[in-house]
């Protein structure tokens, strides 16, 4: 715990038997209440190696997706009680040692949510980010940042960390199952007025940690780009989609089955 808070790390899984137990050893076990892992139905042995460390598991019997798998994510570490929640993914490309610092900015009540931020400071290219990426990362937080009207560093980073209201609260279930889910998440923040905090964050790419390929990549960028559109329409009180005040959040009573419970 911090400050009396409940801590509890998530990580959505997809074929992550490679990278999942060096991930889990850097997690800093002093700060963190309990750890849960969702494999969105892997084709490899990833929920062997979560029972093998005794981490608490979810597998989907079949693939949802990557929104699909963090919506599973929330609602468990809701229903475990967490006060705070870090999403982590275990194929160890964001640093695990940031936990403590993520978890302190909420528990400390200053923020609503954080992002380990790639784009703050050098370390993105430097930690390998292909080019391509670096530059759409850019390109899209900038013009995020325009339409929304804040000043993030960057809007696509996988590392983050959310408040028990806020995902309470937020309409999680209309919100897509792919990719897309992360930016939508954070559109939804900062429409309902919550505070984002930033963090630096260094990164690593390498053959086994998880990447979209270009094709998906170019379908995100759009999606981003709908995003952003859709939350200026709905400031003007022109649209609503997932900005509508009667969106679903995640449903509490939906029971889970777990393939192995710490």
């Amino acid at each position: 715990m911090i400050n009396n808070k409940k801590v509890v790390v998530v990580m959505p899984a997809y074929n992550a038997e490679k990278t999942l137990e060096k991930t889990y050893n850097e997690i800093y076990q002093n700060f963190v209440d309990e750890i849960i892992l969702v494999d969105d139905f892997s084709l490899d042995e990833t929920k062997e190696v979560a029972k093998k460390l005794n981490i608490t598991t979810i597998v989907h019997t079949q693939n949802k997706g990557y929104g699909g798998n963090q919506k599973t994510c929330y609602l468990a570490a809701l229903k475990s009680g967490a006060d705070i929640v870090i999403m982590l993914h275990p194929d160890y490309q964001y640093t695990p040692k940031l936990i403590p610092a993520m978890a302190s900015m909420m528990a400390f009540d200053e923020y609503d949510a954080v992002i380990a931020s790639r784009m703050l400071g050098n370390s993105a290219l430097k930690g390998g980010m292909p080019l391509y990426k670096f530059i759409a990362n850019k390109f899209l937080t900038g013009f995020q940042n325009i339409l929304i009207g804040e000043k993030l560093s960057e809007y696509h980073t996988g590392f983050r960390g959310f408040t028990r209201t806020v995902l309470e609260k937020l309409p999680l279930n209309d919100c897509s199952d792919d990719f897309i889910f992360d930016n939508q998440m954070l559109a939804l923040l900062l429409y309902n007025g919550y505070k984002i905090g930033e963090i630096s964050c260094p990164t690593k790419y390498f053959s086994e940690a998880s990447s979209i390929n270009f094709i998906r990549s170019c379908r995100y960028g759009f999606g981003v780009l709908g995003v952003s559109l859709n939350y200026r329409l709905a400031k003007l009180g022109l649209s609503g989609g997932i900005f509508n005040k009667n969106g679903r959040a995640l449903d509490l009573s939906k029971e889970l089955v777990y393939y192995n419970k710490n």
